[in-house]
């Protein structure tokens, strides 16, 4: 049985010099002199009662004893590393970094946050909201994207699809929905800067024919466009189910049930390494389990 005064430091000590077969290189690694490596390893001999080490003059080398010894002890000292690491980590604080368009965050994933707060206390989140698609960067630990193609990348988590629907405030819904289709004709219609054809997309899906809009107003963030139906600007084309709130509150009201179906989807992107770090894993399945096919 290791006597219980045989020290943490000389095991160290010893399994590094077992492995670089040099106390000079195993000092280097442990920010000692080679003179306090030695003494480490002696005591440790002389506890054990046996040499580990044939000591030449430029060089070492392991006895058999020393052998068997770097076996069992070796793995006994990775187990540990590992537990102080684990055990270190439950008590730091952590950061994980997320961007994604400002829509999705006010509609969807801030409002969730609550939850994300109290499941992972010890993380501190930090998320970065983008105005357009071009803004998208990798410089975040994760990234939400809206994209008309399929993301390719293996560390990539497909969310949910869109689709467009027409809407406008409670009160123009009672002056227009009667009208049927022809009243699209009739108001100015909203729509947001990256999608500039969508009004003229949606009308071929419903098959209305001579689409001759009299007015078209283009802003340049899906709030803006929600916001201007909700104050009776005109008709919007709404995306869903990412503006569900909106509807269920009574902000806005479906003016007409046929909607546009686009390619439109939502994906999660992991940026940087290969394998995600534990707290950026954490986040992924944290926003997959809660946004993934909305």
């Amino acid at each position: 049985m290791l006597p219980l005064h045989t020290s943490l430091r000389g095991l160290r000590c010893f399994c590094i010099a077992a492995e670089c077969l040099s106390f000079k290189e195993t000092a280097n690694q442990l920010f000692l002199t080679p003179s306090a490596v030695s003494h480490q390893i002696k005591q440790l001999e002389q506890n054990l009662q046996q040499p580990l080490f044939i000591r030449q003059t430029r060089a070492i080398k392991l006895t058999d004893a020393g052998k068997q010894f770097y076996q069992q002890v070796a793995p006994i000292m990775v187990k540990l590393s590992e537990t102080v690491n684990q055990f270190a980590q439950t008590n730091t604080t952590l950061e994980v970094s997320i961007s994604m368009p400002e829509f999705f965050a006010s509609e969807l994933f801030v409002p969730q946050l609550i939850g994300w707060s109290q499941e992972y206390p010890q993380i501190n989140l930090k998320l970065d909201t983008v105005k357009t698609r071009a803004a998208q960067t990798g410089q975040t630990d994760l990234s939400i994207v809206l994209s008309g193609s399929k993301q390719q990348d293996q560390h990539s988590h497909e969310l949910f699809p869109l689709k467009y629907i027409p809407a406008c405030n409670p009160h123009q819904f009672q002056q227009l929905h009667s009208q049927g289709l022809s009243v699209i004709s009739k108001v100015p219609l909203i729509v947001h800067q990256a999608r500039p054809h969508s009004w003229e997309q949606w009308a071929e899906s419903v098959n209305l024919p001579h689409f001759s809009p009299k007015q078209v107003i283009q802003l340049d963030s899906m709030f803006s466009v929600a916001r201007a139906a909700e104050q009776g600007i005109g008709i919007a084309l709404i995306p869903m189910p990412i503006s569900k709130a909106w509807f269920e509150n009574g902000s806005l009201v479906a003016l007409f049930n046929e909607a546009l179906n686009s390619h439109d989807k939502y994906y999660l992107l992991q940026h940087g390494q290969s394998e995600a770090r534990m707290e950026v894993q954490q986040l992924i399945d944290w926003t997959v389990a809660r946004f993934g096919q909305q």
